[in-house]
């Protein structure tokens, strides 16, 4: 069983490329797999570790970073390995937005717990809005919840300007996957003259982990960036696998459509790609049949 750990905090790296090696030496060393973010605002990734002692060490480590002491974190399990490789990247943005005035660590909305957010999503002047992409959604979302129908988060801000007067005496409820994207559209919200702005703490994860399923009021799965592809209430692997193609979650049944092809194509990407692309992604599969032939993990298939 890997132990898996979904984390961000905002805070002020002076100098994030020197953060960047002696992370990596400790994932690595630790056999630990998954992705890193490091910016000048933070730090965010997903990672997961074959014992609960390796990530221990990686999150004690992270507390010894400056400004991260006691930094929020959020710990599942997978049954096979999420990650092949470990990485640590270095970004003007830890989630992108493309606002350079949007700053978390100046304000954000108000957090609510789980139950605080199911007695506020059950008020009649409150609209709730997923901030997520929209093949996240479509696979899971909070009863009620507006879907805006974006494909990255940094189309949010467009989103927001041309439906703001939709929104006209709302209390915004604004919630996530872990968190993060809602730090940042919280901030944005504040700057936008919005006052009362809410989001969930912890985001999907910690709802799912704390609240009930008899009380819950989430519908579905929820989309997670890692080899699971899907969880649900306490945390338990979704039925759903990934299209290598568009890394979009389809079912098990979806590969019984004419329209997927394994690592070429799936129902939702078919009519997105070209035939060039096609064969390539063909040529990619060919290789890494091949690899596992010889017992060995092609990188073309990277997590």
């Amino acid at each position: 069983m890997f132990t898996v750990c979904a984390l961000y905090h905002f805070t002020r790296f002076e100098d994030p490329a020197a953060l960047r090696g002696p992370l990596l030496e400790l994932c690595v060393s630790e056999g630990i797999t998954g992705t890193l973010l490091l910016a000048r605002e933070g730090i965010n990734g997903t990672v997961a570790g074959p014992t609960a002692a390796s990530i221990d060490k990686l999150v004690s480590y992270i507390n010894g970073l400056p400004g991260c002491d006691g930094f929020d974190y959020k710990l599942s399990s997978a049954v096979e390995p999420p990650f092949i490789r470990m990485k640590v990247r270095l970004k003007k943005e830890i989630v992108t937005m493309g606002q350079p005035d949007v700053d978390p660590l100046a304000a954000v909305g108000h957090y609510c717990t789980p139950q605080e957010w199911n007695d506020l999503i059950a008020a009649e002047d409150v609209a709730i809005i997923d901030t997520r992409n929209d093949y996240e959604v479509e696979i899971g979302t909070f009863k009620g919840a507006i879907d805006p129908n974006t494909k990255s988060f940094g189309e949010f801000p467009q989103w927001w300007e041309e439906n703001k007067d939709r929104f006209h005496n709302k209390r915004i409820a604004m919630f996530c996957t872990g968190g993060i994207r809602c730090e940042k559209s919280t901030n944005y919200l504040l700057g936008q003259g919005i006052e009362n702005v809410y989001h969930l703490k912890g985001g999907i994860l910690k709802y799912l982990e704390e609240m009930p399923e008899e009380k819950s009021l989430w519908e579905g799965e929820c989309f997670v960036f890692d080899g699971r592809v899907s969880i649900g209430h306490g945390l338990q692997e979704g039925p759903h696998e990934l299209c290598h193609a568009c890394r979009r979650p389809i079912l098990p049944e979806d590969k019984a459509r004419p329209e997927f092809e394994q690592g070429v194509s799936c129902h939702r990407c078919i009519d997105e790609v070209s035939e060039e692309r096609r064969a390539g992604f063909r040529e990619r599969e060919k290789q890494i049949a091949l690899a596992k032939k010889r017992g060995e993990v092609h990188m073309g298939r990277q997590e």
